[in-house]
């Protein structure tokens, strides 16, 4: 029996091939859609499980009140670890240092590559659970240990074994090599790590380190932990919270600062905190692609509802004469449901194939690595699940629908639809269009946002900019010889050095005191030295006051501010104030804000001093008569003469700060892509439910024809119904979707508003994309010769 079922079910769809195939289309469209969302979401949450103690794993972090702001950071004070080792030693299994991760030269002989890499104690790699593939997880127990990633020990060492191998680090260290592990992948927070070297390496070669071991007030270091088996994250973290506060002296507890235990399955999900408290992140993402998911699905269900019961007239006979003969009711719902599933398994492998084909493109939009896990049987499993979902949500209703009718109604001729028939139909359509809808303004109002912080005035002007890391000491101890050659050359307008680059700030420091400051204030500024040709380099407008002069001595106990640290001081004329940080310093200048950090947000009150040591970055200024690559062909040989053991890693300010938008770009052409498909998906609907409109009203066009209607008059007939399905549409989309985008935008304090054109732009191209769909099926049944359509009464 099941058998004829599937047979007369592909008999049916072979004799009706476009309905059939719209049905299809829309199907495999939005499981297409919902597979791929389906897999973006799998790898957000599966995000760090790649470490087999990935629920046992936590970072301590510090929650610090400046100005009745609370802070949140990562960064730590050294003496920590210590402590947390005498006092809760017993909660823990591993306690872990580690530095920040960042660029490092490794090089082998006459070989030097550029690698991320971090610092870390003993324990990280057993902490990690580290895929070795050479030596062990203990290599780090040797002062001097280095354990390299698979890939960066190839580029290295080719085939040859680099297991107690010596390489050189950052042209000043000897590092052996101690073991080889697999690459991480690309969903763990330390995906960027190239290499792990001992931490014993790291302070003993630098002075700052040695002298952080008891310097409560120097936070400048990451402490990862795994809890003991029996330990229980939230009572551990409450153990530990006033462990740096009781080491503080009392101006240093002004900022009541918290520890906490910050559990990795919640780092990359729900990463945000708002005054101290995590408020979300990604999970809001994942949210809100899942329901899109849901609904993309949905839509292409509706589809087939739509199309199955406005065929319900055709069927009907069919439905009379089976129940005539003895059919039950459950087994013409038995045949209609074949029928679904017919469509659905259809309509299945066409999606698969459909994600094979999408999958490059969606991994470039979303900046993903994600692959199509055929040879996963929870991958066929999910999959089958969605597929049975679909046949339930696309085939309920026709099936039980169709089953319905009357055979005695249906063969005496009497049975019709009726006018309150069709209002199921349209009650779809309308929902089809409202989720469209909100799609098109939730795109365009993530676009207009990212819009509206990139034209933000930066305070500098980022065209021909780039900024080269100082890697080693010679790029410092020669600056000025670079900069002579390089000016000389042409190729560049302006060099200068500063310690943090233009779009990040990497120092912070409270403790400055100025006139009419509250005693009772903890204050928090960047802090960012720079020497007297940053000026001229990155385009500073000043405000008042002059910039550094390098002639002058005193210029070193000088500072420049920004106009938030201005207005945070409540300085009315700052320029020659004094400013006691230690020691004092005047205020010789006040410069335009500079937006170096997130763009959405308000300018941090910044300090600039005057360089007098070590920088981190190198800021030039390509002169820009000439091109960009004579300029950098001009001035990686100048690098490499002075600096010999460096690579030129160069970067460009713009780029850059481009990157800033990258996550909600991501997220808008993401939107984008979702709303293509749905209105795709509801056109196919609305041309398959035109078509059958025309089809059922052959006969009465026909008359109309011969009556003296014009085509114009015809197409309006039959295009009249849609139009006001989609502006019900509107009216129900248009006050949903700005109560959504209006209260996404309040999580940005440097927002956009939600424009009344964007929903004048989504209703009209609602509109158009409708009548263009309905207006080919119109037209064609207008045009029709009545003659064929009267002639068959």
């Amino acid at each position: 029996m099941i058998r004829n079922y599937f047979k007369i079910a592909f008999r049916n769809l072979s004799r009706h091939k476009g309905h059939s195939f719209i049905n299809i289309a829309g199907l495999s469209v939005g499981m297409a859609v919902a597979m791929l969302i389906g897999l973006w979401i799998y790898d957000e949450l599966s995000f760090d499980k790649y470490h087999q103690h990935y629920n046992r794993i936590a970072q301590v972090m510090q929650t610090r009140n400046f100005s009745g702001n609370v802070r949140t950071d990562q960064a730590i004070p050294l003496p920590l670890e210590t402590e947390l080792r005498k006092s809760y030693g017993s909660d823990f299994k591993h306690i872990v240092l580690s530095s920040w991760t960042w660029g490092h030269i490794l090089a082998i002989g006459d070989k030097k590559i550029m690698q991320p890499g971090s610092f870390m104690q003993a324990g990280a790699p057993d902490m990690l659970s580290l895929h070795m593939q050479k030596g062990t997880r203990n290599g780090l127990n040797d002062p001097s240990g280095i354990l390299l990633a698979a890939s960066v020990a190839k580029s290295l060492f080719g085939d040859a074994d680099p297991v107690n191998q010596v390489i050189r680090l950052d042209n000043t260290l000897n590092a052996k090599v101690t073991g080889v592990f697999e690459d991480l992948p690309a969903n763990t927070t330390f995906k960027k790590v190239a290499f792990i070297a001992s931490w014993d390496l790291y302070a003993s070669n630098n002075d700052w380190v040695k002298n952080a071991g008891d310097q409560w007030e120097n936070n400048s270091f990451q402490l990862f932990v795994q809890l003991a088996d029996q330990a229980d994250i939230a009572s551990v973290s409450a153990k530990i919270k006033d462990s740096k506060l009781k080491h503080l002296d009392k101006e240093g507890t002004k900022t009541k600062p918290a520890l906490f235990l910050q559990p990795m399955s919640r780092w990359h999900l729900y990463q945000e905190f708002k005054n101290g408290v995590n408020t979300g992140g990604r999970i809001e993402y994942v949210w809100l692609f899942g329901i899109i998911g849901v609904f993309v699905l949905l839509l292409a269900c509706i589809n087939f509802m739509n199309l199955s019961t406005a065929r319900s007239e055709k069927r009907a006979k069919e439905v009379g004469i089976r129940k005539a003969i003895g059919s039950m009711k459950w087994q013409l719902i038995g045949q209609f449901f074949s029928e679904s599933l017919l469509v659905v398994g259809f309509s299945f492998v066409t999606a698969i194939l459909l994600v094979s084909l999408m999958l490059p493109f969606f991994n470039d939009v979303a900046a993903k690595n994600i692959q199509l896990p055929l040879s996963l049987p929870a991958f066929w499993l999910m999959g089958l699940a969605v597929a049975l979902v679909t046949v339930l949500l696309a085939g309920s209703y026709p099936a039980f629908y169709l089953s319905s009718f009357q055979p005695v109604k249906v063969l005496k001729g009497t049975f019709r639809v009726g006018r309150l028939g069709s209002i199921p139909r349209k009650v779809l359509v309308v929902v089809q269009f409202s989720v469209s809808v909100v799609l098109i303004v939730g795109t365009l109002v993530v676009f207009r946002q990212v819009q509206h912080a990139r034209n933000r005035p930066t305070g500098y002007d980022r065209a021909g900019l780039i900024s080269v890391a100082v890697l080693t000491a010679e790029t410092h101890t020669h600056f000025n010889a670079m900069k002579q050659e390089l000016l000389q050359s042409g190729a560049v307008l302006d060099m200068s050095e500063s310690t943090s680059p233009l779009t990040t700030v990497n120092n912070n420091s409270s403790g400055l005191e100025w006139k009419g400051k509250d005693p009772t204030v903890m204050d928090d500024f960047a802090v960012i030295g720079v020497d007297p040709g940053f000026s001229h380099t990155v385009g500073w407008q000043f405000v008042a006051g002059r910039n550094f002069n390098a002639q002058s001595l005193a210029d070193s106990f000088t500072l420049i501010l920004n106009e938030s640290a201005v207005k945070y001081m409540g300085l009315k004329n700052p320029v020659g104030e004094i400013i006691h940080w230690g020691r004092d310093y005047t205020i010789i200048g006040v410069v335009k804000d500079m937006i170096m950090q997130s763009p959405y947000e308000p300018v941090k009150q910044t300090v600039f001093a005057f360089l007098d040591g070590m920088s981190e970055v190198v800021n030039i200024r390509i002169n820009p008569a000439k091109s960009t690559r004579e300029a950098l062909a001009a001035i990686e040989p100048v690098f490499k003469k002075y600096a010999p053991g460096a690579p030129v890693d160069y970067k460009f300010i713009d780029e850059e700060y481009g990157h800033k938008f990258a996550d909600e770009e991501r997220i808008g052409k993401l939107a984008g892509f979702f709303a293509v498909l749905a209105i795709f998906i509801s056109c196919l609907g609305l041309f398959g439910m035109a078509s059958f409109m025309a089809e059922q009203r052959t006969k009465e066009i026909g008359v109309r024809k011969v009556l003296g209607a014009s085509v114009f008059n015809l197409w309006r007939l039959l295009s009249k119904e849609f139009v006001v399905l989609v502006s019900i549409s509107l009216a129900i989309a248009i006050p949903l979707s700005w109560y959504l985008m209006y209260n996404w935008l309040q999580s940005y304090q440097y927002r956009t508003s939600v424009a009344w054109w964007i929903f004048v732009a989504a209703g009209v191209g609602a509109m158009v994309i409708t009548l263009l769909t309905v207006s080919f099926q119109a037209i064609k049944a207008a045009l029709a010769n009545p003659v064929r359509s009267l002639r068959s009464e």
